[in-house]
């Protein structure tokens, strides 16, 4: 994933963070799911910014109910859509004239992203200009609004360039497209080093007649506008605005360097192929040359051997290598930390993990999230302490001997004993795909948005070159008094060299449209190319706007992209494994917060919030997607229309969360050492990234530790990533966890598809965005004041609260 250290990255979601080993026989098959979205985050930094869950015991499994005409057809063509052997696929991709990629005017051909970026930067120019020469109060007070529409210029260069070089088909298109990208991010960094816009910034927020005559929303922009310029140096002297620069891009190339050159210190363990008894057969076969077997310690095959082979000290031998990095990857890693302490040292702050949580992250700094983490860890102890006395027991039945003692590289082979005994007792999973067929999904999703939020998916005919590939689909998201909220292209089937990776991209967020904006528009119309129909139009590049109560508004405009495996045979659609579907409804989950934020301000739609808070809807919409009722509402056998058995489901979620309290404190450990690794004691001479991962480890973890002379902190590739933000997956997993409880009451009852329990959801947290706080948002939703402070305590109350409640 992208992250250029300089502040323009993509912010990956927490199934990215949780992509935990978890190796299976070589007979099964799984996909890699992340997410990230696209956004930036303001003028001066453009900041881009899983978890098996529980359902009711019991639900009405009562079919839909539609009231209206309309929207019975829209939900069976929905169904066809995807489903139909023939795609249902609308005759887009015609001869016909081009109307331009998203229905982008000046996106009709490649060669339209270069005058589709220079005129951006044309207008944003004048905008800076502008903004610079401001000097009355009515030009101050008027300066948030033009600095949240320059963000809003550039990012819909950014966004949408990055989205179409990274998954438009054509070579041609993704050129042209990165060429925009760069020509706007070279702008974007030469306004990072003016100290003209943080000034006049300045200027405004220190007179009252000016702050006065602002929104809320206004002033939560200004805020954020102006620690993103105290974040990229611009209030420094120009030598140490310099040494900032070039601290930036060494953190850059340090940085990808530790993640591209990430090695073991033994590439390969090889032994006696008896020593591997116990080894999966078709793995074993493929590996075996004259007596011997070589695993390489860098992937599945090392994880497969400490899941199946029986002879502990080849187990041993393997883990030891497996978990050593090399010399020059530790070194990558302590000078890249080395660098970040000190860039936020001459940013002024006390450390990078102070840097980083206080950039738009609920947490706010190092100690709150050490409260947070400790509170968790105190809860998942019961739950940690009763799964290691089950894997002891186990060891013991398997030795047959009366004492022993569990160590590291013993957890990976008895937890999968009792896992493959859970499988022997259950049906197989491969017959839930057959209750998931990819349009039965879809449907499902769209009735419980209409159930939840009065949304729904609308299927739409794409105009002639408006989507980038014949499998792309448009769905108008509408509201159930008729407005059209946002446009969604899903872009769900597998096709060769497009990214495995499931995303949701913003390729526009929300934002009104200001009447100068208007005038000016309509002032271009006279001359302008391409043509456009009305100001409307014009002032948004021809893409989608709404207007209500007089005002118009660009709609959140959102791409979906997935590989899922295209029909096998054209008498049966495309189907999807239990797992693709959580996928699919954590995708819609980022969807439906960027659709129902609509702010008037860009740089607080949608997803653009604190960056701890903004994976708490995706997350969330995992717990939907285990719920009977919910599943009630679609999942039905494609082919005899039998509803689904929900034990088929019960059982892979009580297999996937056996130990979910060991995994638990894996992750709790690891975002203790990221929040060591980025603090104070970096600065130390004596800083030793080894010792203090041992340190924590011991100090922490209930379950066997590694041995001294291992150094795992190496492959811990999310240091580069989310350095100082590890703790987010976890600190989503709770708050996902209580709204389910609390708003949701676990799914019971049918709340789960509960009108006034979504409206709850969407009045109190989703349609806010970035706009407020996000503790003021949890405590209305939650109904507990506790939350409000969003101190210290409310991180440690976070963190009592459990991810899982066993006790």
């Amino acid at each position: 994933m992208l992250n250029s250290g300089g502040g323009h990255r993509l912010w990956i979601c927490t199934r990215c963070i949780r992509r935990v080993k978890q190796p299976r026989p070589p007979t099964s098959t799984s996909r890699t799911a992340t997410a990230s979205s696209s956004c930036s985050s303001s003028t001066a930094t453009l900041l881009h910014r899983r978890w098996e869950t529980t359902a009711s015991a019991e639900a009405a499994r009562s079919p839909p109910v539609d009231h209206f005409v309309s929207s019975r057809h829209d939900d069976t063509v929905l169904r066809e859509l995807f489903d139909a052997p023939s795609g249902l696929s609308f005759p887009s991709f015609s001869l016909k004239k081009s109307h331009g990629l998203f229905k982008n005017r000046h996106l009709t051909s490649p060669d339209g992203f270069f005058v589709f970026a220079q005129k951006n930067l044309e207008k944003a120019t004048r905008l800076v200009q502008r903004a610079l020469s401001a000097s009355t109060t009515e030009e101050y007070q008027r300066l948030v609004k033009d600095l949240d529409r320059l963000s809003d210029l550039l990012c819909r260069v950014l966004d949408l360039s990055d989205f179409v070089r990274m998954t438009h088909p054509d070579v041609r298109f993704q050129k042209a497209a990165a060429g925009a990208w760069s020509m706007v991010y070279q702008y974007m960094n030469q306004l990072n080093t003016m100290t003209g816009l943080n000034d006049q910034l300045e200027v405004a927020l220190s007179r009252p007649e000016v702050t006065a005559a602002w929104s809320a929303e206004e002033k939560t922009v200004a805020e954020l506008l102006k620690l993103d310029f105290m974040k990229s140096a611009v209030n420094l002297p120009k030598k140490a605005r310099d040494r900032f620069v070039e601290l930036s891009s060494r953190i850059s190339d340090v940085g990808s360097a530790f993640v591209r050159d990430m090695e073991p210190q033994v590439k390969e363990v090889t032994l006696p192929s008896h020593r591997f008894y116990g080894l999966y057969p078709t793995l074993a076969a493929t590996l075996k040359v004259r007596s011997q077997i070589s695993i390489s310690t860098k992937g599945s095959e090392a994880a497969a051997a400490l899941q199946s082979v029986y002879d502990e000290e080849t187990r041993k031998e393997i883990y030891l290598a497996q978990r050593t990095a090399s010399r020059r990857t530790i070194e990558n890693l302590e000078s890249m930390l080395r660098l970040r302490s000190e860039l936020a040292e001459l940013a002024g702050f006390e450390s990078h993990g102070h840097m980083a949580l206080k950039d738009r992250m609920m947490a706010k700094s190092p100690a709150s999230v050490m409260k947070f983490l400790l509170a968790l860890r105190e809860h998942n102890a019961p739950i940690v302490q009763h799964e290691l006395v089950e894997l002891v027991e186990k060891k013991r039945e398997g030795l047959a001997m009366p004492e022993v003692n569990l160590q590291a590289w013993d957890r990976d082979l008895y937890m999968e004993k009792i896992r493959a005994e859970m499988r022997s007792r259950t049906r197989h999973e491969d017959q839930l795909a057959a209750f998931f067929s990819v349009g039965t999904v879809m449907q499902g999703l769209s009735r419980l948005f209409d159930r939840l939020y009065g949304v729904r998916f609308v299927p739409r005919e794409p105009l002639p070159g408006e989507v980038w590939h014949p499998d792309v689909k448009r769905l108008d998201v509408m509201s159930d008094d008729g407005e059209q909220l946002a446009v969604l292209y899903c872009d769900l089937f597998y096709r060769p060299q497009k990214s495995p990776n499931p995303a949701h991209f913003t390729v526009r967020c929300s934002r009104e449209i200001l009447d100068d904006e208007l005038n000016e528009a309509a002032e271009d119309m006279v001359s302008a190319t391409p043509m456009f129909d009305n100001p409307e139009q014009a002032a948004n590049d021809g893409m989608e706007t709404s207007r209500r109560n007089g005002n118009v508004k660009q709609l959140p405009t959102i791409a979906l992209v997935c590989d899922f495996p295209k029909r096998n045979s054209a008498r049966e659609p495309a189907f999807l494994s239990y797992y693709s579907v959580e996928t699919l409804f954590h995708e819609m989950g980022h969807a439906i917060h960027s659709i129902l934020a609509r702010t008037s301000f860009q740089n607080v739609s949608g997803t653009r919030c604190a960056t701890d808070f903004a994976e708490l809807p995706s997350t969330l919409m995992e717990h939907f997607a285990a719920d009977p009722t919910v599943l009630s509402l679609f999942a039905r056998h494609w082919k005899t229309d039998r509803p689904l058995p929900y034990d088929l489901v019960q059982n892979r979620i009580q297999l996937s969360k056996r130990f979910e309290g060991i995994d638990t404190e894996h992750q709790i450990i690891l975002a203790m050492v990221d929040q060591a690794y980025h603090s104070s004691s970096v600065n130390d001479p004596s800083f030793d990234s080894t010792r203090l991962f041992h340190e924590i480890q011991h100090q922490f973890a209930h379950g066997p530790k590694d041995p001294p002379e291992t150094c795992w902190q190496g492959f811990f590739g999310h240091l580069h990533s989310y350095g100082s933000t590890y703790y987010s997956y976890l600190f989503d997993r709770v708050l996902a966890e209580r709204v389910w409880r609390v708003v949701f009451r676990s799914g019971c009852d049918g709340a789960a598809i509960d009108r006034e329990n979504g409206e709850r959801l969407k009045q109190n947290l989703l349609k806010w965005g970035g706009s407020r706080d996000p503790w003021a948002c949890l405590a209305d939703t939650l109904g507990d004041e506790r939350l409000a402070p969003g101190d210290e305590e409310s991180m440690a109350l976070v963190g009592s609260w459990g991810i899982k409640d066993d006790r």
